[in-house]
């Protein structure tokens, strides 16, 4: 809003410093700030609102250490990262860009689903929450959402081809801005990759369906990645921290990727309109920050999976966005982790006791974070190994654009 307002004012009355609103990294960082006042100014008012309501977390009893310290401490307090990322996106980004549109989408979206989940938790006093075929059900509706809006809104577009015919000038030649199921690959050349393959053993009729396989895919990660970040809340900022770091290397993606001279640089696919998203990352990753004042360790409050599951199907929705949803096992390696922990110990769990007429275990505890608590690791150690783990691996994201 505050965008529109400098840009009437600029070509009206030609208000002098007006015209610094157009630059995106202007923006990004009064984003950037103002998430972070909301989320540690605010954010002890919406933590006393919750204290005062009674809304503490209920801890089940798992023998670990600090346990009991945590019962009553305030939940659902993912509500102040949700305010921290749409206050500042609604004042400083393009609402009528259409990347903007669909993350604004995903983000109430999910935060709804985690809100009635966590308000089941608390108010109704049901320890299992939303059903799990309800959250799957509304993951999956936001899949679908998403991956129709990519294929078919007229603004998502890419340009293939970016190439210099004038050194002097510095003057560049793009492709036609064309729809495309093509989206990024690490390890490979070209670095792309066009979901049609997957059905060119089809023919040509084959090819026309492929739309399907896209937005198969996307309600998989989406589903898949929200699942995980919600896996990974168990530890005092370990998902919060975590999701900060896969946030800014998201952000940088965008930056990238929505910037012509970059994208020619680095020779990869040219997403016009999409450098807007660096706004929206903006804000996410200062909400993410701000949250851990009140959320490291000892925490004073907990996000939920008003939180936990918003945070997650943000990241995958973005990463969707720019075309580099095949980076998420890389990028979000923390989340994949702690997905196969619980996929591996239940599985095996199962097996080894219909075999042996006995449940054995991989893991003392699933997630993993809880199996290096029970081998008398520190949680705040935990957190901080994950961190670095998870800044690694960001690290080997950024190197992907060039390691082919």
């Amino acid at each position: 809003m505050i965008y529109y307002l400098f840009e009437y004012l600029e070509s009206v009355f030609q208000l002098p410093g007006a015209g610094v609103f157009q630059y995106i990294s202007f923006r990004a960082a009064l984003a950037v700030i103002t998430s972070l006042l909301v989320s540690m100014v605010f954010g002890g008012k919406i933590i006393n609102l919750i204290r005062n309501k009674q809304i503490g977390e209920e801890v089940r009893t798992l023998g670990l250490e600090g346990e009991a310290q945590k019962k009553g401490t305030p939940t659902m307090g993912g509500l102040i990262i949700l305010a921290a990322i749409l206050l500042p996106t609604l004042l400083f980004a393009k609402l009528s860009n259409i990347y903007i549109v669909i993350m604004l989408i995903s983000t109430v979206w999910l935060g709804l689903i985690g809100f009635i989940d966590d308000y089941i938790k608390v108010f109704k006093k049901d320890k299992e929450g939303l059903a799990g075929r309800f959250k799957i059900i509304g993951q999956v509706g936001l899949g679908l959402i998403i991956g129709l809006t990519m294929y078919l809104h007229e603004g998502i577009t890419i340009k293939e081809e970016i190439r210099n015919i004038d050194k002097a000038n510095t003057e560049v030649v793009f492709g036609q801005e064309t729809k495309s199921l093509k989206t990024s690959i690490p390890f490979v050349k070209n670095n792309e990759f066009d979901y049609t393959t997957l059905v060119s053993w089809m023919g040509e009729t084959g090819k026309k369906y492929a739309w399907i396989v896209f937005v198969l895919i996307v309600i998989f990660v989406v589903t898949a990645v929200s699942n995980g970040a919600n896996m990974t809340d168990g530890l005092d900022g370990l998902a919060t921290g975590t999701s900060a770091i896969i946030g800014a290397t998201l952000g940088i993606l965008a930056y990238v990727s929505g910037n012509v001279f970059f994208a020619d640089y680095l020779n990869i696919m040219y997403l016009p309109n999409s450098g807007e998203l660096v706004i929206y990352m903006a804000a996410f990753v200062g909400a993410c920050v701000g949250f851990l004042w009140y959320n490291s360790y000892p925490a004073q409050v907990f996000m939920g999976d008003t939180g936990s599951l918003a945070l997650g199907g943000i990241i995958a929705v973005f990463a969707i966005a720019i075309r580099k949803e095949l980076l998420i096992p890389v990028l979000c390696g923390i989340f994949l982790v702690e997905n196969l922990s619980v996929m591996l110990q239940v599985g095996y769990f199962k097996y080894t006791k219909k075999k042996f007429g006995e449940g054995r275990r991989i893991f003392k505890m699933a997630p993993l974070h809880h199996h290096f608590q029970k081998l008398g690791m520190h949680e705040s150690k935990i957190v901080t190994r994950f961190w670095i783990a998870g800044v690694m691996l960001a690290i080997l994201t950024i190197v992907t654009l060039k390691l082919r």
